[in-house]
């Protein structure tokens, strides 16, 4: 049996969104006020290499949505030390303009990505509005491009990309999402993405109003808890702002950018998880 590396694992602060925080939830929360929702990108390190989960959006799609980006999801992963030009695996969550916007600056990467995301970004339900609106056209006809370059590795549910490194088909906010499994020092790490917005949105449970399916997504959740070993102190939402705060610090100059996963959480987690009042 092959050893499973312990993985170091760190969420990056790309950008963020102020909104209030009623937006969200899909079902009305009482206790409105200034929210933000941050954009990240996760590296993944060990057994020798580096792997990068979800790529972002570049600054055109930040201008043209109103969003504030700090920095590109490639320099983002150079901060950590990565050099984009040599990474060769690149998990790509699902195809929402904020995860898959900076494919380019990965030239020799190969993509891994659901195959019902691609058949959903692609097919009839983006006929609808509401269901397009968080794609960007021009993000969509790149990972087309990708497959027809040979550069993409199609999932059917779930995948392992190496040994303690796997991706898991959880649906619900689209059709193909997938959140990531990962062995650390502590055990077993999910990042949830986009199956998990928020702490609040899986411990209510509400989920976030962009959403394809609110069954999957409700039963994502415990597909989510099952993942980390029934411990959801391991699972990372993926647009959360308090992630950065009940982390450590990646380094002493990446504070309030870059955060270390893989090490024990500095914050209070029953609070977030509403384990007590």
């Amino acid at each position: 049996m092959t050893e499973m590396p312990e993985y170091e694992v760190y969420a990056i602060k790309y950008g963020d969104h102020k909104r209030m925080r009623q937006e969200n939830f899909l079902f009305k929360d009482p206790h409105d006020e200034a929210s933000s929702i941050d954009f990240m990108i996760w590296v993944i390190q060990g057994g020798g290499k580096t792997y990068v989960v979800d790529v972002g959006f570049e600054q055109k799609e930040a201008e043209a949505r109103g969003r504030s980006l700090h920095r590109l999801p490639s320099e983002a992963v150079r901060m950590l030390g990565g050099d984009p030009d040599k990474i060769e695996d690149v998990i790509i969550s699902h195809m929402h303009y904020d995860h898959c916007g900076d494919l380019s600056s990965f030239p020799n990467a190969k993509f891994y990505l659901q195959d019902r995301e691609m058949s959903y970004c692609t097919g009839r339900c983006m006929m609808h509005a509401p269901l397009r609106h968080p794609y960007a056209v021009d993000y969509v006809v790149d990972m087309v491009r990708l497959v027809y370059d040979d550069r993409v590795q199609y999932v059917d549910g779930e995948m392992q990309i190496a040994p303690g490194l796997s991706v898991h088909h959880i649906g619900g906010h689209t059709d193909g999402v997938q959140s990531v499994r990962v062995w650390t020092k502590k055990g077993w790490l999910v990042l949830a993405s986009d199956a998990n917005h928020f702490y609040d949105n899986m411990a209510i449970p509400n989920p976030f109003p962009i959403v394809y399916n609110v069954g999957d997504m409700l039963d994502g959740y415990e597909k989510l808890r099952g993942l980390a070993d029934g411990n959801e102190d391991k699972v990372i939402p993926g647009h959360d702002p308090q992630v950065l705060s009940l982390f450590p610090a990646a380094s002493k100059e990446l504070e309030g950018i870059a955060v270390a996963l893989h090490e024990d959480p500095i914050g209070d987690m029953d609070k977030v998880w509403r384990r007590t009042k």
